[in-house]
């Protein structure tokens, strides 16, 4: 919980330094609460959820225990097969921009983790708002974190005290 909490902290104080896109982004913390972890049900939590051009995904796990790669195809996806990623990702926060359309694949380095269903494919879909689709959550003083695992982020000044306020929690 307390890596979530940071997380949120730095996706917080990132939107607030050096968010390019202030108005639409969002910042999606994968797995929720439980952050990129088995019991986090990563599927479920991906289902329904809208990814979109300049949205930001975010990774917390234990770095000592995990690794996440971003693998090539949906063949590479499917077996689990990491001999050939475009990057791994070992910091245990790990934020990724969603920077271009298309299905991004990622699965956990390890490959007993990854078949046991640790892993995850975005499909970006184009900056903006053609359709209609679920309500994003927002984050605001009154509620720093969401349950959901996604944040639609206003307001620098708010944005800074409330990320003030997490990192001191999480201390």
């Amino acid at each position: 919980m307390a890596i979530v909490n940071m997380v949120m902290a730095v996706v917080i104080m990132a939107a607030t330094l050096g968010g390019k896109l202030g108005a639409a982004q969002v910042h999606h913390v994968v797995g929720g609460d439980r952050g990129w972890d088995l019991s986090s049900d990563v599927a479920s939590w991906s289902s329904g959820r809208s990814f979109r051009v300049g949205d930001k995904i975010w990774f917390a796990y234990a770095a000592a225990q995990e690794s996440i790669a971003e693998v090539n195809s949906p063949e590479e996806y499917e077996s689990c097969d990491v001999s050939n990623p475009i990057r791994m990702y070992m910091d245990g926060i790990d934020g990724i921009p969603l920077d271009g359309e298309g299905i991004r694949y990622f699965v956990s380095g390890k490959e007993e983790s990854c078949k046991n269903g640790l892993k995850l494919h975005v499909e970006v879909m184009p900056f903006g708002n053609p359709e209609p689709e679920k309500p994003r959550v927002a984050v605001a003083a009154a509620a720093p974190t969401t349950p959901s695992g996604s944040a639609r982020l206003y307001g620098s000044s708010v944005l800074l005290l409330v990320g003030l306020w997490l990192c001191h929690m999480a201390i």
